[in-house]
């Protein structure tokens, strides 16, 4: 008799559940707005991705239709060429220093100026100024910055009777100017998450480990932080995404040079699939970078959560 009532209790609330998402609208709502969010989704999103796919099996320079099949070979040079081992140890290095230096800096920020007043108000502004500021723009002013020539760098150095140095020129320092600038420009962003976060700790839990005796770091430590992991968690997977993504800053600092030293994954399609007109090998790379993406991204939320979910 039990394993015959089970189900029927099942389709009985089940159907509850269906009449009570009708009753309230929800299924409505999903019925208008999920064809509009799947048909842009596959647009801009599943039709490039199958292009690229299709692409990445010619020879094609993206006039006429492809026609010269070559299988794989696109693939094979692309993990043959040693730029691409560049361009991939420099993405690397994106990720690292954006976990390890600015995400740890903009929380730091965070906690000095999360509270409300006038004056942490205006140095937010400050923080979060070089994010509005567009990335070519960025990537022109500190060009200028670093120039051995006429800028800020050369009159810092003929000042102290030194010889101008040209970091942007130099296969050594181009790439530690490059994530200089990055964690500049993006680390106010993380900031601004962060202060979010803090607002919404509960001020009884600060002010009752302060009157136990606990001293601002340990505050910090040991009761803000623990409770702004998700924040913490989300801002991680923006860096780790737009350290993938880097290509506004490069392209007007180094346009990937000296000597090809300073490319990363997007710059290296950019560079030699679409400016050479190789449109088969660039959407092998990018092939390459959307399954590194996915597969970062899917290795990140099981890192960092226990069952797999933000």
């Amino acid at each position: 008799m039990t394993t015959m009532t089970r189900p029927a209790v099942h389709r009985r609330s089940n159907a509850d559940r269906l009449r009570q998402g009708l009753a309230s609208g929800k299924f409505t709502a999903v019925l208008i707005l999920l064809p509009p969010a799947l048909i842009l989704f596959s647009l801009f999103v599943i039709l490039p991705l199958a292009d690229a796919a299709y692409y990445s099996a010619f020879s094609w320079n993206g006039y006429g239709s492809p026609s010269d099949f070559v299988g794989s070979q696109n693939y094979a040079r692309l993990l043959d060429h040693s730029v691409f081992h560049t361009a991939l140890w420099n993405t690397a290095k994106l990720i690292l220093v954006s976990l390890i230096i600015q995400m740890p800096l903009a929380l730091g920020l965070a906690l000095l100026v999360y509270r409300k007043t006038p004056t942490n108000t205006l140095f937010r502004l400050v923080f979060f100024l070089p994010y509005i500021l567009a990335e070519v723009a960025a990537g022109l002013i500190w060009s200028f910055v670093f120039d051995g020539d006429y800028g800020i760098t050369a009159f810092m150095f003929q000042a102290l009777g030194q010889e101008s140095v040209y970091l942007l020129a130099d296969r050594q320092w181009a790439f530690p100017a490059i994530m200089t600038v990055i964690v500049w420009k993006y680390f106010g962003f993380h900031m601004m998450i962060y202060i979010a976060a803090l607002q919404s700790v509960p001020k009884d839990l600060i002010e009752a480990a302060k009157l136990e005796g606990a001293k601002p770091r340990q505050v910090a430590l040991f009761v803000q932080i623990p409770l702004i992991k998700h924040a913490i968690v989300v801002s991680g997977f923006f860096a780790i995404i737009g350290s993938l993504q880097i290509f506004d800053i490069i392209i007007p600092m180094t346009n990937g040079g000296p000597s090809n030293s300073t490319h990363t994954i997007v710059t290296y399609l950019y560079t030699f699939g679409l400016s050479r007109l190789n449109i088969g090998f660039g959407s092998a790379a990018a092939v390459v970078l959307f399954v590194l993406a996915i597969g970062i991204a899917l290795f990140y939320q099981r890192a960092t959560t226990k069952e797999g979910r933000v």
